[in-house]
This record gives C-alpha cells, structure tokens and sequence, in this order.
C-alpha cells in the first residue's frame, strides 16, 4: 500500500469526523486535496465558480445541520475569497473549517508570485488560524482547528502550503475519536432563585428571544404561559420561535413591525433569552432588564441589564420552571397579542394583487410563496428588501428552515445559501429569496446549479435598483444617488445557464409562475419586476426620520424629481 501523503491525511481525517463535502475552487496548490479526494468514495469536491459563493454553502450547510462544514480556497487571491462568506460564518456561529492553500513553503516572505500571509489574513473571522509548515503537524492542527470550530461555533481555519499537502504524512491515522462534546450550562440554585423571585413579583413581562431558544421551543412556550409574557422574536429567532406559539408577538427593529415594539415599550421587566439584539433604540428606557445567555460576553453589550445570568436556554428554563408561580396579571399579555392581531392584519392587507395587474407589490409575491412552498422547504433570503419581505410573511412551521446574512448583514448571501443548503439536504425544496443587486453580484454561480443538478428554486424580486439603501438615502432626507441598477433579462440569463427561466409581469402572473418553478425538477428561476418605491416601514418613526423624509421629498421636487414623489405615493398609498 502506497504511504500516505499530508493531503490523503487531510481527507481521511475529515471523512473519519463525518465531513462529506469540501466547497471550493480549485487550484494547483490545492492540487493534492482534490486529487484525494478523488480516488475516495467518501468524500465529494463541490466545485463552485467563487470562492465567496464556497465559504457561504459551506455555512448553510453547517447552519442546517449543526456539525462541521469545509471549504477550500488555493492560495492568495484563491482562499482570500473566502474571507466575506467566512466573517458570515463566523458572526452567525456555525462551525465552519476553512483549508486556505499557500504558495510552496520555501517561498514564503519573499515576495513570490500571489502569496499572501493567511494567518494573520483569516484572524478577525475565526477563532483558530494556523499555518501547517511541516508534515509532523498534520493532523494534530487539524484536529485543533476542527475542535475549535466545533466547540466556539465558528471559523477555525488551517493554511496548508501546496508542496507540503503532497510530502509523505508521518502520522498515518486521525488521533481523535470521540463525539463531539454535549454540554449543558445553568446557572447556579442561588442565581435561579434571585431570577424566580423577580418574574414572581413583576406583572408585566415580556420576552425577547433568539437563536439562542433552538431546541428549547417547549419551554420557552410553557415559561411565556406561566409569566403571561408576549414573546417578541429576534430575525435569527423566528424559524425557532414563531411557530405553535399562541404567546408570539412578532418582531420588532427595523424588520419588524408596530406588535413587537409595543410589547417590548410597554413591560415593566424585559427578559432576553439566547439573543443579541444589536439595535439600543429599540430596548425600552426604563424597565428592569434581564438577560439568559450562554455566552457571558455577551451580557450587557446591548443595553443595561439589572440582571446578568450564564446558561444555555433549554437546561435553565427547565431549572427555572418549577420555581415559577402562575401570574395572574394578563392584560399585558392580551393587549400585545391584540396588538399583533391588528398590525398582522395590515400587514395581510398589503400582501394582495394590484387591480389592473400592477404594479407588483413584493409582499403580495412573498404572501404566494409562502402558500406555495413545501412544508419543509428550506428559504434563503438576501439582505435588504428580501429579508424583509421573509421577515414578516414567511410562515415557519417547526419544519421549514431560513437562513439569511442577518448578522454579517452581506449582499449575495441567498443563492450560495441554497447552493449549500440544496448540496446537503438533496432531497428537500430549496427556494432563494434573491433581490437583484444581491443575486447579479454573485450571478456566476448561478451555473454551479446546472453543473451539480441542484433544484434550487431562485425567485429574483427586480426593482432595478438597492432598494433598501434608498429606502435609508429618504429616510436620512437625501435624493437616492448611486443605486440605479442596470439589469439585464435574467430569465434569458437563466435558459442560457440551463435553467428554467420564468417572468411574471402581471400580478395574475405570480401564482401561476411560481408554481410552474416549484413543479420543475430543475434549478428554476422566476424574474418579478415590483415597485422600485415600495416601502417597508419599521415599527416606529422617530421624529428625524419623519424629517428626513420630507426633506427628500422637498429636495426631490427641487433637484427636478417630483416624478419620484408622486411614484411613491401610487406605489404605497393608492393600492
């Protein structure tokens, strides 16, 4: 038997903790890598277009499943790629590995043909970042980069030079053997007790939940009955939160809408479970804040908290219910959900089809993909209007996924989402919520779904513009500048990659369009021109955005724009 070199180490060591796919581009310094993996059965080269579009799949994959996802980048500009898709990973902690490929190790620090220095590259996006500079080291730095990843839920990278990756190995098995590690946290009987004797005495509590509550649907459920607690969801939350929920309230933040804030403005103890909320002007000022977190970093960066406490959400719930008592103060609880009801409804109102046909309003197409979807579908959703769209009419049922940019907050994050979510779930209905500055920025790899036979389901909302950024550009009260997009027919794109390629120009068009892609067994696409001035308002207006706005509105009439005014009011208020 032939002996072992550090790539086929590399490889097996991956395949031996369960990774079956590596994402990338490839390179000659990565030459030993996929030739590896070339002659095992176990192990599949996802080749994309982009590196950028391998870091992203990558952390799909690892979001959906919860274990080690891999990619690959050859060296300098190769893996330098990588790097926005990995800060992407790396915020939204998923355990992501990173192989960034180097030039031949004789020829580091001398200047030589694309070398970059990965090490200190990759150190703001991960929490392990290690050159492999001799064959000894392998797979010892794997092995720590993989538990690293794993451990912290995020990025651990290795940089391995092309000319060691093909040296004979010295070791010539993986050294680890074991699951990967299950532990809970809770915090301590006396913390438990101070925390039971506060939601006791207070009446009206609401709770802000996130991520962090994955797993804990129950008890975060039983805990918002025992408390008589609306439950506002954090973006990152709502797949895990929002369903079988009678105590769900919605969202607040600039995603959200009037239900969420109000529940959050009008408590007297705010309670945050499992979430990082990042936006201050929308906590409330004078409640009583207590934050649950696993991670005790993280306790207070957002607003004032009174009480602080360390542990994961599910094995602290369960330690805390049987402290609680029942409130019996429900008004607070009744007048959130009626809130809701009512901001819910005029949410529904907007999401219909235009008389006439058009203009095509982005919520009535999101409101028909929803219907239309799988039960398990799995949603990709770019950042800006698209995300707000799944936001607020995205029904999550326990079964359905969504995965988005939405604390890296990156353009041209949902179709190598669904690259990613599709390679690793092939059996499952995969649909990306693209806006057309998002999908054109990373379009190249729109033809990695015909070469891999991945039956993505791309619906691309085309307002020829960076809607969201001029929807900011109004609301700071300044004319719209440098977001004109000028698009091309994507659905020809589309047929010339070998997709189904479908446009709805009419709203009578949508259903039937949608459905014909969700039908096809290929990759699809459906083109859906909406309204470039359609509005997405957040929960509240603060008095300079109202300012703003009718700045832009005078400073539009007067730089020779009125069109623009009077566009914007047939878009949003004659419906």
């Amino acid at each position: 038997m032939a002996k072992k070199n550090v790539a086929d180490l590399l490889v097996e060591v991956l395949a031996d903790a369960g990774v079956r796919r590596i994402y990338g581009v490839s390179g000659d310094s990565l030459n030993g890598i996929t030739d590896s993996i070339r002659t095992r059965g176990d192990m599949q080269w996802v080749h994309l277009r982009h590196e950028e579009t391998a870091a992203f799949a990558a952390g799909a994959e690892a979001h959906l499943t919860g274990t080690l996802a891999v990619c690959a980048g050859s060296c300098g500009p190769g893996n330098l790629h990588l790097i926005n898709g990995l800060y992407d990973c790396q915020r939204s902690r998923v355990p992501v590995l990173a192989i960034a490929a180097q030039i031949p190790s004789g020829e580091i620090g001398s200047g030589y043909f694309q070398e970059t220095h990965p090490e200190h590259l990759f150190a703001q996006c991960s929490h392990y970042c290690e050159l492999v500079s001799q064959p000894s080291q392998m797979p010892r730095v794997l092995e720590i980069a993989m538990q690293t990843a794993i451990s912290k839920r995020g990025v651990a990278v290795v940089a391995l030079p092309g000319d060691v990756a093909l040296r004979d190995a010295v070791e010539q098995a993986p050294r680890l053997r074991f699951s990967a590690p299950r532990p809970t946290v809770c915090p301590s009987d006396d913390e438990l007790n101070i925390l039971a004797d506060l939601l006791i005495r207070a009446q009206t509590i609401t709770i802000l939940a996130g991520a962090g509550c994955a797993g804990a649907h129950d008890e975060l459920t039983e805990l918002a009955r025992k408390l008589q607690a609306p439950i506002v969801h954090a973006m990152r939350g709502k797949e895990f939160i929002e369903y079988d929920n009678p105590f769900d309230v919605g969202m607040t933040g600039l995603l959200g809408f009037s239900s969420g804030y109000y529940a959050m403005m009008s408590c007297d103890v705010l309670l945050m479970i499992g979430t990082d909320f990042p936006y201050q002007q929308f906590f409330p000022q004078g409640a009583t804040v207590v934050q649950i977190d696993v991670r005790g970093e993280q306790l207070g960066r957002r607003t004032k908290v009174d009480f602080g406490f360390v542990g994961d959400t599910k094995t602290t719930l369960r330690a805390l219910l049987p402290r609680l008592r029942q409130n019996e103060y429900e008004a607070h609880l009744q007048e959130s959900l009626e809130h809701y009801r009512k901001a819910r409804k005029g949410l529904d109102d907007l999401a219909t089809g235009s008389s006439g046909g058009t203009p095509i309003h982005p919520q009535y197409v999101a409101r028909v993909l929803d219907q239309l979807a799988a039960d398990d579908a799995i949603f990709t959703c770019d950042v800006g209007t698209p995300t707000i769209w799944a936001a607020r009419y995205l029904t999550m049922n326990g079964k359905r996924r969504l995965l988005g940019s939405f604390t890296h907050g990156s353009m041209a994050n949902a179709l190598p989402q669904a690259i990613g979510a599709q390679v690793s779930h092939p059996g499952r209905q995969v649909i990306s919520m693209s806006g057309d500055g998002g999908f054109s920025m990373l379009m190249g790899d729109l033809l990695t779904l015909r070469q891999h036979d991945l039956p993505v389901k791309l619906v691309v909302f085309k307002n020829d513009s960076q809607a969201f950024v001029e929807l900011e550009m109004k609301a700071a009260g300044l004319v719209d500048f440098g977001t004109n997009l000028h698009n091309p027919d994507f659905t020809k794109i589309a047929e010339g990659a070998g997709l189904l390629g479908l446009q709805a120009k009419t709203s009578e068009d949508v259903e039937p369009m949608i459905a014909e892609a969700l039908r096809y067994e290929g990759p699809a696409l459906v083109e859906i021109p909406v309204p470039r001035q359609e509005l997405s308002m957040p929960p509240t207006i603060t008095l300079e955005q109202a300012k703003g706005f009718s700045l832009f509105m005078m400073k539009a009439v007067l730089s020779g724009r009125g069109d623009e005014v009077i566009d914007l009011a047939k878009v949003n208020l004659l419906r």
